[in-house]
């Protein structure tokens, strides 16, 4: 990073529920700084120049408040069992920063999380099933930025199974496609564009299995922070405008 370049500013957010309850009763024995302390870990190794924090549904605002989200460039969001605990004028004004430009990295089960649904306007439902399957995550598009580098397949030994149908939008990109070893297949990498900012979607990471501490997992997620984050730091939600003819050549 150059003396001029300001360092990325990434936000890792997690309910943090599962660990407050100890379930699975062992989560506290490989994640035992909670999955957002484990998903942040490997963003310093692999993002040494960018500045890393967390947060979690119990910190007031959800650790989500106007000024945290001002100085955001890329947040992940990691939910599952407390969707409907998020405050829904905290949710909106997620989304209006993503609108505006800030990256969002939805991931895993945070398919159904409010800031997801609201966003892509479907169900996000999809088929699972948890019997700690493996899962190979092939990378079907090694030309974009997410997927540079990223070995295919990615072998997690044992993880929950997703499956189709995903109900999403048709994505800008897919990246990646997971099959298991029950037999299902799943988009596991997908992006979109809202607004002015940029979303990617990777389901790899349930909170019974270790998988945010795979450094191939890390390396994906690294290069979606890289990706996500916005060109400039202006942030601004596109609105109607009404010009003058010629607004354009004004001053020229």
């Amino acid at each position: 990073m150059s003396g001029t370049e300001r360092a990325l500013r990434v936000l890792v957010w997690n309910e943090g529920v599962h660990e407050a309850n100890r379930n699975p009763p062992d989560i506290g024995e490989y994640y035992p700084d909670g999955i957002h302390g484990a998903i942040a870990a490997g963003l310093r190794r692999l993002l040494p120049d960018a500045q890393v924090s967390t947060a979690t549904l119990a910190d007031p605002e959800h650790g989500l408040g106007a000024d945290v989200l001002e100085r955001t460039d890329v947040l992940l969001w990691w939910g599952h069992v407390a969707h409907e605990q998020v405050a829904d004028d905290v949710v909106e004004r997620v989304r209006q920063h993503v609108l505006g430009g800030m990256g969002l990295l939805v991931l895993h089960s945070g398919h159904f999380s409010k800031i997801f649904t609201r966003l892509l306007g479907t169900t996000c439902s999809l088929a699972w099933r948890n019997e700690g399957e493996r899962e190979l995550v092939w990378n079907v598009k090694p030309s974009h930025p997410i997927a540079r580098d990223v070995p295919s397949p990615i072998v997690i030994e044992r993880q929950e199974m997703y499956g189709e149908l995903f109900d999403i939008p048709d994505p800008d990109d897919l990246l990646f496609i997971s099959s298991f070893a029950g037999g299902e297949v799943f988009r596991s990498g997908v992006t979109f564009t809202r607004g002015r900012g940029r979303i990617f979607y990777f389901s790899p990471g349930d909170q019974e299995y270790p998988v945010y501490h795979h450094p191939q997992i890390q390396q994906v997620l690294a290069n979606g922070a890289r990706w996500a984050a916005p060109e400039d730091g202006e942030r601004r939600v596109p609105e109607v405008s009404h010009p003058a003819r010629e607004w354009f050549t004004d001053g020229s």
